[in-house]
């Protein structure tokens, strides 16, 4: 963890030249502005200022102007830029010009919801991503195709799997960016590949999650390739989940991760638009291990939520509905304040359940709720959400509702 004057140090000692201050839309696309080294404490201190009318959802022309603050925490060198002269990127806090935070940066979001839930119930989730995605061929003009990478499926080797040196690249990378890859494989859709992360705080993990998609995009394009994060990128056949992670700490040892689950489970209709943001979201849904179903399971992957075997990791569940369309800072804040609820308010859940759900015959009997069918339901019940609007404004979930 750098401080200012540790970072001051490090772009002199390390020959570094430039930098990258990133942040994000409301839909976690990632944005950035350049500076020269010799602008860097001035940016500490003053912060740069940019045109927040020009960035998705944020603000009207009327009252444009924002400010950047670099996290010095977040310094990273970028290890496919020159080694001399060398090119680093932070992550950047979002204020207003009297240096209040503002309330539309996904970053601060998260970091008030972890803020929240350690304050209020001494509770600290943990969070680790499995990202999917896949590699496509370019065209003629090079754009993407509908041709995938490989026709490999799932877990399958060289030469059939032709990512294998590609995920090897990117884990590589993301090493020497300081993050940790547990694993990474072939998936079960035509040139799909997923990659796993160690877990990690919400902020750390949330951060970690948008530098893979960076990563992943950028190695892509340099072996002539497209990456696509899209939900459903070959229609047909399995779409991208982002399958997240939870495991929970609780500051007086109490195990309330039931509840926290149970929170998730009742909340799950109202914030589902922001963990599927995509109209095609709603084409995962039943099938190829996207649950359509709300509810939990042991080892139960049909199931919304599942509890993976290991003994050691009991306190841990996961959550496999998002898709990799997400904004991993909101999803993570919104699971944040709906496991918060379910132990504030000692949600219990319904019994688990031990049936494939993807069998129709099996779940409709079960008279189990459903994820919103489809983006319009999802939108209506984010909407008239008071929950929703409690933490993100009712903003962010018309910007949500109206995207195309």
């Amino acid at each position: 963890m750098y401080t200012e004057s540790e970072v001051m140090d490090f772009i002199r000692e390390e020959d570094v030249k430039f930098i990258r201050l990133a942040f994000f839309d409301i839909f976690g696309v990632q944005k950035n502005v350049s500076i020269m080294t010799s602008q860097l404490d001035r940016a500490f201190k003053y912060g740069v200022s940019f045109d927040a009318s020009s960035i998705a959802g944020f603000e009207s022309p009327r009252h444009s102007d924002l400010f950047l603050f670099p996290d010095p925490a977040t310094i990273s060198i970028l290890p496919w830029r020159p080694s001399h002269g060398k090119v680093v990127r932070m992550f950047c806090d979002i204020k207003y010009p009297d240096g209040t935070p503002y309330e539309k940066d996904s970053r601060y979001i998260l970091k008030t919801a972890v803020k929240k839930a350690k304050d209020e119930a001494g509770l600290e989730l943990m969070f680790g991503s499995e990202m999917e995605f896949y590699l496509m061929n370019l065209d003629a003009e090079g754009k993407r195709s509908d041709i995938p990478f490989d026709n490999a499926g799932y877990m399958d080797i060289a030469p059939v799997d032709k990512g294998e040196n590609i995920r090897r690249d990117i884990c590589f990378t993301l090493e020497d960016m300081g993050i940790t890859p547990e694993c990474s494989h072939h998936e079960a859709g035509p040139g799909q590949n997923e990659i796993d992360f160690h877990y990690a705080d919400a902020l750390t993990s949330a951060d970690n999650a948008s530098t893979f998609k960076w990563i992943v995009r950028t190695k892509a394009a340099a072996n002539g390739l497209y990456a696509d994060f899209s939900p459903v990128p070959v229609l047909g056949e399995p779409g991208n989940g982002m399958h997240v992670n939870i495991s929970c700490r609780f500051a007086d040892n109490k195990d309330r991760t039931k509840q926290a689950m149970a929170g998730i489970l009742h909340h799950i209709p109202e914030i589902t638009l922001f963990l599927n943001p995509s109209r095609d979201s709603y084409r995962r849904f039943g099938s190829s291990k996207a649950p359509k179903f709300i509810a939990w399971g042991n080892e139960n992957r049909s199931a919304l939520i599942r509890i993976p075997a290991s003994e050691a990791e009991r306190h841990r569940f996961e959550v496999r509905s998002p898709d990799t369309s997400a904004n991993p800072y909101i999803v993570f804040a919104l699971l944040i304040h709906s496991a918060l609820d379910g132990v504030k308010n000692n949600f219990e859940p319904q019994d688990f359940v031990d049936t494939n759900l993807f069998d129709t015959s099996n779940s409709e009997s079960m008279r189990l709720r459903t994820i919103p069918e489809n983006f319009e339901a999802a939108a209506e019940k984010a909407l008239s959400s008071e929950f929703v609007s409690g933490i993100l404004g009712k903003d962010i979930a018309a910007s949500y509702s109206q995207a195309k």
